[in-house]
């Protein structure tokens, strides 16, 4: 007779089975009955997180090395950007400040060359500078102004300082001027303090003041103008300031150095005289002469024979 030991097998699994079930089931209403009333799952966890934060961390470093990689390109290249337009800016503000410091210094030299022709009233002509030779051997101004514009051989040449030169060769539309410290050059002056009159020569880039008496009284700081003799530069243009006094070669004389008054390598223009001042620009100082009496000393008549002086009523 044959046996039937089909449906034993799987019942005896499936009941297994459910008795893991039923012991999982228990386990986890035990777990939550011990959770809910001594938080035993929560210290689980935060011990759990405790010993997973690093594994966490170590995952996520290649990326937070990535997005760090990436922000610090970002920001290099912003700040070579960055760098790149400041120095940019800066050089743009640099060549405007050298910019408006050229014509800053350029408005005071104009405003010197319009202070010098109003302070006399003088009727002058403005002319540009074209060329400008301070060779100590040649001393010259090549001016865009000709006689076309009616500058003429002899004209008087000054800036806001004092006198340049004149005017020695005119084309129609230049002319070469003559500076005062050429050593071709000369010109009659005086000392403003006292009056006394000397002549200046060129010497190439100065000036000096030579054959002064040594008993003259003259001093380093003395202002020279000119003096207005020759017909040729009118009286007190400033010409120069003594720096320096020492003997001639001679032993005999006194010789200065001075300063020149006028600045030709300074300027982009100068001034022509067209017409002469009938008066000096800036008048010297003067000094009473030695042998002159005060007025209160004048001698009193002399009585007449046989009657006493009379005093005068207060």
């Amino acid at each position: 007779m044959s046996s039937y030991p089909g449906p034993t097998a799987p019942r005896a699994e499936s009941i297994a089975d459910t008795l893991r079930l039923l012991a999982w089931l228990a386990a986890c209403i035990v777990l939550m009955a011990f959770d809910r009333h001594g938080g035993v799952m929560q210290r689980v966890h935060a011990s759990l997180e405790l010993v997973a934060q690093p594994v966490w961390k170590l995952a996520g470093l290649p990326g937070r090395i990535g997005v760090e990689m990436r922000n610090n390109a970002v920001t290099r290249s912003q700040l070579i950007k960055d760098n790149a337009d400041l120095r940019n800016a800066v050089a743009v503000a640099g060549a405007r400040m050298a910019r408006l410091q050229a014509e800053q210094a350029e408005n005071e030299r104009l405003r010197s060359l319009l202070g010098a022709s109003q302070r006399g009233r003088l009727d002058v002509q403005l002319a540009p500078i074209l060329d400008i030779d301070l060779d100590p051997t040649h001393q010259r101004l090549a001016l865009d102004a000709g006689s076309n514009q009616g500058v003429h051989v002899g004209q008087v040449v000054i800036d806001g300082g004092g006198i340049l030169g004149q005017v020695i060769a005119v084309q129609p539309i230049t002319s070469t001027v003559l500076l005062i410290t050429d050593p071709d050059h000369a010109i009659p002056v005086e000392v403003v303090r006292t009056g006394i009159r000397l002549i200046v020569y060129g010497r190439g880039n100065r000036l000096v003041l030579g054959n002064i008496p040594r008993s003259a009284d003259i001093k380093v700081g003395d202002r020279v103008q000119t003096s207005g003799l020759g017909g040729r530069f009118p009286a007190g243009f400033p010409v120069g300031t003594i720096t320096k006094l020492k003997l001639d070669d001679s032993r005999a004389f006194l010789e200065a150095d001075l300063s020149p008054a006028a600045q030709p390598d300074r300027g982009h223009e100068v001034l022509l005289l067209r017409t002469l001042p009938t008066t000096p620009v800036f008048k010297p100082v003067e000094l009473p002469a030695r042998d002159a009496k005060p007025a209160h000393d004048k001698p009193k008549p002399k009585p007449q024979s046989g009657m006493e002086p009379v005093e005068d009523a207060p």
